[in-house]
């Protein structure tokens, strides 16, 4: 345990866990209040699936391409990563503070003929019991909680030797501020006012120095921009805003 966690100290927000909460009957519908990350999805699917492959070998045509391996959704909401890492055969673990965003899950992986452990569980209470995994979804999180190097260190602690961990979210810049927030909350009114906070906005070295600092390697970058004109997602060489990290544990 670490010293953070015993002196009662917690990765979770439980404001934030209240907001989403909140608007937990909304997670899979594709107009509701989380249309952006309906949208957002096959970027992040493609980009999964795709350094899965390359780390374990397998054929990203393969419908059970990762079959016999662990993955752990922590933040999984309602299970928006959990149900296609599930459908790739994977053995998925999906972990959320809410009681009620795991319920809307369960609901959902039933109707969708799916076997997911879902467990209203925090980061740190799966690493003290010593859980692992090859591969950490950590997608859009470290924004909402309570504290980000305790929350990085204690995912980062569960990969596996040879496992990789997927970081996912927003940048803390100027140009972040006007985009995903004032533009997507305020002026498109993508998301509800409030989602995000341009003070709990991480930085790259932000994620960077906790996880290194847990024995894992950066192996990879992307920014992740939006084209209005298509109306999609894609990868982009600009941080400035949305981006994803890759992080492996050598080994193996």
């Amino acid at each position: 345990m670490t010293d953070a966690s015993k002196a009662g100290k917690g990765t979770v927000d439980d404001t934030e866990v209240a907001r989403f909460s909140a608007m937990a009957d909304e997670w899979w519908d594709p107009t509701g209040k989380f249309k952006p990350l309906h949208k957002f999805n096959p970027v992040r699917l493609s980009y999964i699936k795709e350094k899965v492959c390359e780390r374990f070998g397998r054929d990203p045509k393969a419908p059970n391409a990762f079959e016999g391996l662990r993955f752990l959704d922590i933040g999984c909401g309602g299970g928006l990563l959990s149900e296609p890492m599930a459908r790739l055969g994977a053995d998925v673990v999906g972990a959320d503070p809410s009681t009620v965003n795991i319920e809307i899950a369960k609901l959902h992986m039933q109707k969708s003929g799916l076997n997911i452990d879902y467990r209203a569980e925090t980061a740190e209470q799966l690493a003290d019991a010593g859980e692992t995994f090859d591969v950490v979804l950590n997608m859009e999180v470290v924004e909402h909680v309570a504290d980000v190097p305790l929350f990085l260190g204690e995912t980062s602690r569960m990969v596996r030797p040879g496992g990789l961990m997927f970081v996912a979210t927003i940048n803390r810049t100027l140009k972040a501020y006007a985009l995903a927030i004032v533009g997507a909350e305020y002026v498109l009114r993508w998301l509800p006012k409030g989602t995000h906070s341009y003070e709990k906005l991480v930085r790259p070295e932000e994620i960077e120095t906790p996880v290194t600092g847990a024995g894992m390697e950066i192996i990879d970058r992307t920014g992740v921009t939006f084209n209005p004109l298509l109306d999609s997602w894609n990868r982009s060489r600009d941080l400035d805003v949305n981006y994803m990290l890759l992080a492996s544990r050598p080994g193996r």
